[in-house]
């Protein structure tokens, strides 16, 4: 868990968007498990800088996009400076590490394809256990017929992998006197949209918030529907987290999207 939070604010870091904590080491506990050691920021709830976070959210977004732009222009310039290649454009989707999100880990192996990667690396992970757990028969064919249905909510639309922060809900988000911090990452580079599905579900971010972020990164055809199917996944995840109080916002939002 904490190996994967340690590579995901490593990741963003190096973006130089916005700011985390940098992380310093992961160090075995005294009497067994583990701590992860990073910088002390002396933060408090997000107020004043929420429309500078939603900004900077979507420069981080966008920033394996410019990145692999500048290498391509960069391939064409004679005599450009060296050093540039030491970090590739990122074609795909995953990550290095498992990341945690909450306190179960996700899969992040590498894949081409989007609905690929989250359709077998978010939801079935997460159908699984429901499936362990409780067997609950509707769950499991409501999921039988919305995998049918999860193409035609991509069609034509074109994504580039984009670094996220994984797990930004208002828990999550904070600030100082210089500007907006992000902490406790379950990062892997996704579809930036699904950035902004649980940070829709419990609150914590103001209009200027993503009006700053839609200046940058505006609302593609069809993100409403598929905000709803990102959301799927956190509320599969907190029911199994946290038990069957969720089981009804899950269906719910199945029962929607194969309509």
């Amino acid at each position: 868990m904490f190996e994967g939070e340690m590579a995901s604010l490593t990741a963003i870091l190096k973006t130089n968007t916005v700011r985390v904590p940098k992380p310093i080491k992961v160090l075995d506990a005294p009497g067994g498990g583990s701590v992860l050691v990073m910088e002390h920021v002396d933060m408090r709830h997000l107020s004043s800088h929420a429309a500078k976070l939603g900004a900077q959210l979507a420069d981080l977004h966008l920033e394996n996009k410019k990145h692999g732009e500048t290498l391509l222009k960069e391939a064409g310039t004679v005599g450009r400076g060296g050093g540039q290649e030491e970090r590739p454009f990122v074609d795909r989707f995953g990550f290095d590490v498992v990341t945690c999100c909450g306190c179960l880990p996700q899969v992040n192996d590498w894949q081409e394809d989007w609905v690929v990667f989250f359709a077998r690396q978010r939801i079935q992970p997460q159908m699984d256990m429901v499936e362990k757990e409780s067997g609950d028969r509707e769950a499991l064919q409501l999921w039988s017929a919305l995998q049918l249905k999860i193409p035609d909510l991509f069609r034509d639309l074109e994504i580039t992998p984009a670094l996220l922060h994984g797990d930004l809900w208002g828990g999550n988000v904070a600030e100082d006197d210089s500007g907006p911090v992000i902490f406790d990452p379950a990062s892997f580079y996704g579809h930036s949209e699904y950035e902004l599905a649980i940070a829709g579900m419990f609150g914590g971010f103001s209009n200027s918030f993503y009006s700053a972020y839609h200046g940058k990164i505006p609302r593609a055809p069809g993100f409403e529907k598929r905000l709803q199917l990102y959301q799927l996944f956190h509320y599969l995840n907190h029911w199994n987290h946290f038990g069957s109080g969720y089981r009804g916002s899950s269906l719910s939002i199945m029962r929607n999207l194969v309509k």
